[in-house]
């Protein structure tokens, strides 16, 4: 069961008992590249418009990956010098913290996907 203070120990966990979110970190030569997903969309594959958008467990998931809320992705895209984000939850706690403009969300399939880059 979720706790609905948010502070708990499954502050993380979905109503399921699942991550809502996930959210990867790799330091590169250009700065902090962070990757977040929506849980439920690990794994799946979305296509639209010419464009194919895989959610790979190696770029989103693996060991690396940490279960994550909404306050952990608006903070985790605010220490990033880059980020891919993929999932309508993600994409849309994102823009609701003003991390990322409505306006240049593309919608894959039956997903939202953006990217992030601090200048």
């Amino acid at each position: 069961m979720r706790d609905d203070a948010g502070d708990g120990p499954d502050a993380d966990l979905g109503e399921d008992g699942g991550a809502d979110y996930l959210i990867t970190r790799r330091e590169t030569p250009e700065g902090t590249l962070v990757a977040v997903c929506d849980a439920a969309v690990l794994g799946e594959t979305f296509e639209g418009d010419g464009v194919s958008l895989d959610v790979t467990e190696e770029f989103y998931g693996g060991d690396e990956a940490d279960p994550a809320d909404a306050d952990a992705v608006v903070q985790a895209l605010y220490d990033a010098d880059t980020a891919n984000l993929v999932g309508e939850g993600c994409v849309g706690t994102a823009v609701d913290a003003g991390v990322i403009d409505a306006d240049r969300v593309l919608t894959v399939g039956d997903t939202l996907h953006a990217q992030l880059l601090w200048l």
